[in-house]
């Protein structure tokens, strides 16, 4: 395991951490808004022993940079780019979540040769204006505190909030970290984005997985996405916004499965094309 920095291009320092074993396939993994990588911890346990996994705190979360002002999807998506890019590796999957989804349809469409695989959870390719500046005038004044239970009930279902509540107050303690600053400007990046008409361009084999109880990025916003990408398969599970945490068990499966399947099917067809 090693945890560092990166200096992005425009100076941000992005936080990141590596497991698993250092010559194993690369996957990433990337957060949702209001979380930090912290939010993969079950998927890691699972995955690390097979794969080698990056993970990080997204711009204006966790250990990361806090740039003040509006930031945009494509710097996110940059972002990711440029870490890969410093950490020499050449091909990965990535698997993101609600906002992390969104930086993977852009790393999708902008760097298709970059990706071996892409599960996009929980997420959109548009969410539209309307509740984006209410919210960033809401942190900026109030803090995240004034946010907080409006945010839990979009997370989780209230079956879980009950079930489980040291997890949901591990989550909560985590969101009223992160600054408002941070949250406000990839809130600012969700309000500008509108990726309806590029993710048709994807060609990496595709996951997505949606939640059946999902408010926040609702099922229907999962199929336009699994309709639109050519190589997609959608998985519903009956959980809210986020599915990683709330059915850790279950997502953990469905994610390994899809990373493991694909590979083992573009190993076979190598081999078959180099006896042909």
């Amino acid at each position: 395991m090693s945890q560092a920095d990166f200096i992005a291009s425009d100076g941000a320092f992005i936080a990141y951490r590596v497991d698993g074993p250092e010559n194993a396939p690369v996957v990433v993994l990337s957060n949702s808004l209001g979380t930090t990588m912290n939010m993969w911890s079950e998927q890691v346990r699972s995955l690390a022993a097979d794969f080698r996994v990056v993970r990080y705190d997204s711009r204006g979360h966790g250990r990361s940079s806090v740039p003040r002002g509006n930031y945009s999807m494509s710097r996110l998506g940059m972002d990711v780019f440029e870490l890969m890019k410093s950490l020499e590796v050449q091909k990965y999957s990535f698997c993101g979540i609600s906002l992390g989804g969104m930086v993977g349809q852009w790393l999708g469409v902008h760097a298709p040769e970059r990706l071996d695989g892409l599960v996009l959870c929980n997420t959109s390719a548009f969410m539209g204006p309307a509740s984006w500046e209410t919210r960033m005038q809401a942190v900026r004044k109030g803090g995240m505190k004034s946010i907080a239970e409006a945010v839990l009930d979009r997370w989780f279902t209230q079956e879980f909030r009950q079930k489980e509540p040291a997890t949901i107050a591990k989550m909560l303690d985590t969101f009223l970290t992160i600054d408002p600053e941070g949250y406000s400007g990839c809130c600012a990046a969700i309000r500008d984005m509108d990726q309806r008409g590029s993710v048709a361009a994807i060609t990496a084999p595709c996951l997505v997985i949606a939640g059946s109880d999902d408010h926040a990025t609702p099922p229907d916003h999962s199929e336009f996405l699994a309709n639109s990408i050519p190589s997609a398969r959608l998985e519903t599970l009956s959980t809210a916004h986020l599915s990683n945490v709330e059915k850790s068990q279950e997502f953990t499966h469905v994610l390994q499965d899809f990373l493991t399947g694909y590979r083992v099917r573009s190993a076979r067809l190598a081999n078959y094309n180099g006896r042909h």
